[in-house]
């Protein structure tokens, strides 16, 4: 069995600030709303809090551009806010775990302002400049929000590299200083009492020596250059100095954020013997309705690509490692929109997928308004969006001459925005988000979809939620217990197995709309059965060894064996 420790037996919920709750009317979520929600997430049996960016930031990427790192953005409060919330979250026995950005910061940081004052400057190689090449940028690499990754600087007559928005420049991490600021400031935070940070992209923050072109594909101007940025060469290095002089002398939770990592790679980054991070955030199940183009390629998501990515998770980290597990966030659409059904089946289909994934071995995250089913949302126009991406990517296809609703079916399909619309609490004017107007529009489902009407009625998603953590406080199994696929080839059903000695779980998940036939494999043996949880009223004396399961029906079973 994996080593026993309290973030691997932890529920995560993230929590996007600016969407959550408004307390002083400016339509812009605050750190005083999430004080006054903390009983509600107490109530839910969350252990650990996420809190997506609060520093102060101009908010170019919604505080993913950080332009001091130290001070809280003045839209959220003040850092007494902060100290408050933190004191009553320790108060309430829950824990908080904060982003931390370093692959870049805001162009608007100091560090940068003096970066591009001139060539010597002190602060010059705390980013990445290079001359042009013939009149043209350093290289072809791609910003992963479209267009090219340089931006030209008249001051200093040079390009600075920018993976994301070209207000994030990238920090230059061959710099030892640069490592030590870090450094610095995540002792800063740590010294204040926090529990662990969330660590975006910090697979990207070691470039190939050379930073080389990228291949082009046909027809496109720049290449995508991930080979070049994405884990490269000094990564484990720099994420051991990080253990080393920071991570090793806190009892702290880490999870890194790292796009285009495979089991192998995560194994390096988690191993329990390697002194780096305790878990990753990867993105293989995010990309299996993706085409070859990109997230905005739409594809068809088949079940038999859902079970073979989890199941090689599963295995991959049972030994050494750990999973994070989670179907939604604030840069992906809604879960049961995107997994499920999210009309005849919403109810149903959210409870069947929250059951697929706190059964699975790994550390659990949700994410805001996942835990009352919250839904993607179909904004008329472009105009109604906020999110960078979505409107970059917007621009670019209309100038390519694609058809507007094209694109914005792709938007209301994977759209960023789909996560951030506010969190709906009640059946008031904004969902009691706000008593202004909201920074983003809510979306109008909330009279049907709210915390106030879920928590008040014990069939709700909520209530679902709240039974799946407490299984999980009270059954070693449901952390501990390693993983086995049942059924691999069936269409619609996804079945597994969790075993802890003489235990097991038997999972067994519908994922359609039809009813679907299970039957028990032969090599599943059992003594005694008793039923776990289920989404649907179930007899507890029908036999397992062959169940016609309604739709989206989820059931576990506890097994003697």
């Amino acid at each position: 069995m994996a080593n026993k420790t309290w973030w691997k037996e932890s529920v995560v919920y993230q929590i996007y600030p600016r969407s959550f709750n408004d307390t002083n009317g400016d339509g812009i979520g605050d750190l005083k709303g999430i004080t006054e929600k903390l009983d509600y997430l107490k109530d839910l049996g969350i252990d650990v809090i996420w809190l997506s960016p609060v520093y102060q930031s101009p908010n170019d990427d919604n505080g993913y551009d950080i332009s001091d790192y130290r001070k809280i953005m003045t839209e959220f409060g003040t850092m007494e806010d902060w100290d408050e919330l933190l004191e009553q979250m320790h108060t309430r026995e829950m824990k908080l775990m904060m982003d931390l950005v370093v692959n870049h910061s805001s162009d608007e940081h100091e560090w940068f302002q003096q970066s591009r004052q001139s060539k010597d400057n002190p602060y010059r190689d705390y980013y990445i400049w290079r001359a042009g090449k013939e009149g043209k940028e350093p290289n072809n690499w791609e910003s992963i929000f479209s267009g090219s990754a340089w931006k030209y600087d008249e001051q200093t007559n040079e390009y600075f590299l920018h993976l994301f928005s070209k207000k994030q420049p990238d920090l230059n991490w061959e710099n030892p200083k640069v490592r030590q600021e870090v450094y610095d400031l995540m002792k800063f935070w740590l010294d204040k009492g926090i529990d662990g940070f969330r660590m975006d992209v910090i697979n990207l923050i070691s470039k190939v020596p050379g930073l080389p072109d990228g291949k082009t594909h046909e027809g496109k101007k720049y290449a995508s250059g991930a080979d070049f940025y994405m884990n490269g060469p000094r990564i484990h290095e720099f994420l051991q100095e990080m253990n080393k002089e920071v991570l090793s002398k806190y009892d702290v939770m880490t999870v890194g954020e790292m796009p285009g990592v495979d089991t192998e790679q995560a194994q390096l980054y988690t191993g329990e013997d390697r002194q780096e991070l305790n878990m990753v955030f990867q993105f293989e199940h995010m990309d299996l309705d993706s085409g070859p183009s990109g997230k905005w390629e739409l594809k068809p998501l088949t079940l038999q690509d859902l079970k073979f990515t989890f199941t090689k998770w599963q295995k991959g980290l049972e030994n050494d490692g750990w999973n994070s597990l989670y179907l939604n966030n604030h840069d992906q659409p809604r879960m049961v929109s995107r997994f499920g059904d999210d009309g005849e089946y919403w109810l149903e289909s959210a409870k069947m997928l929250a059951t697929f994934l706190h059964m699975l071995q790994g550390t659990p995250y949700i994410y805001q308004g996942e835990e009352i089913g919250m839904t993607n949302v179909h904004f008329d126009s472009i105009d109604d969006y906020q999110d960078i991406e979505t409107l970059n990517m917007y621009r670019e296809k209309l100038e390519e001459g694609n058809d507007p609703k094209d694109i914005m079916r792709s938007i209301y399909v994977k759209g960023r925005d789909n996560a951030r619309t506010p969190m709906q609490w009640d059946d008031s004017e904004n969902a009691g988000f706000t008593a202004g107007t909201p920074w983003l529009k809510v979306n109008p489902n909330y009279n049907e979809i709210n915390a106030d009407r879920q928590v008040n009625d014990v069939n709700s998603i909520f209530h679902y939620y709240k039974r799946l953590i407490q299984l999980r406080k009270e059954n070693e199994i449901v952390v501990y217990g390693t993983y086995d696929l049942l059924l691999p080839d069936h269409p619609t059903i996804y079945a597994y197995t969790r075993t802890l000695g003489a235990e097991k779980l038997l999972v067994i998940l519908n994922f359609s709309k039809e009813a679907s036939n299970f039957e028990l494999p032969s090599e599943c043996h059992y003594q005694s059965k008793e039923l776990f949880i289920s989404n649907y009223e179930v007899d507890e004396a029908e036999s397992i060894n062959r169940i016609e399961l309604k739709p989206y029906e989820a059931r576990v079973y506890k097994l003697k064996v």
